[in-house]
């Protein structure tokens, strides 16, 4: 009797201790999760919503920079030809006042070479429509003083009367004489005096 005493004790105290084995063994271990799945939980995958959105901003930035970029070039482009137009016109100007037409001894008739210079004068100043123009008349310093000036306005009004028979605006167009006054070549010889008898011509 004390046999089987014993024996159902020992069961007692072996049988739990089994069952609490048992369940430890049974207990699954949880793995802590990887850098990579944490930076993945933590940036979420972007839909194509949002993905769209960013290509569509990065073609309109896109655009406006190559927009920015073609006014940049038409103004670089405008500026060089309005330069460009700007040194024609003061080359042209400088030319028109450097270019005198010449007459005979005692003579205000315009000669062939005087109307061909008198016609790019005329071009020029159908192109520079603001512009006014003096026209200045000029003697050898042979014959009277008085003599000389009446001959010089003769000359310059004989220019004159070109530039507006081809459309030049008579307003736009002044004389004065200088007869004898201002020679450009104060010689006494065929040469200086062919120099002197001149008209000039002076842009406003």
């Amino acid at each position: 009797m004390r046999k089987k005493l014993w024996i159902y004790l020992a069961l007692l105290v072996v049988i739990p201790g089994l069952m609490f084995t048992v369940s430890c063994a049974k207990k699954v271990t949880q793995a802590e999760p990887s850098a990579e799945e944490t930076v993945a939980e933590a940036e979420p995958v972007k839909d194509d919503s949002a993905r769209i959105a960013e290509e569509k901003a990065a073609q309109e930035e896109a655009a406006r920079q190559w927009e920015m970029a073609s006014e940049e070039d038409i103004q670089a482009e405008t500026a060089a030809k309005e330069e460009e137009l700007m040194q024609d016109m003061a080359a042209a100007k400088l030319m028109f006042e450097n270019e005198d037409i010449y007459f005979d001894f005692d003579s205000s008739a315009l000669q062939t070479m005087a109307r061909e210079v008198l016609q790019r004068k005329g071009n020029f100043l159908f192109e520079l429509v603001d512009a006014s123009v003096i026209v200045e008349g000029h003697c050898d310093d042979r014959g009277t003083a008085a003599y000389n000036i009446a001959l010089g306005d003769r000359r310059a009004e004989s220019a004159k009367a070109f530039l507006v028979d081809i459309g030049i605006d008579a307003l736009r167009i002044t004389t004065i004489s200088y007869g004898e006054e201002r020679p450009v070549d104060s010689g006494s010889n065929a040469e200086a005096w062919a120099k002197n008898r001149r008209v000039h011509f002076v842009i406003e």
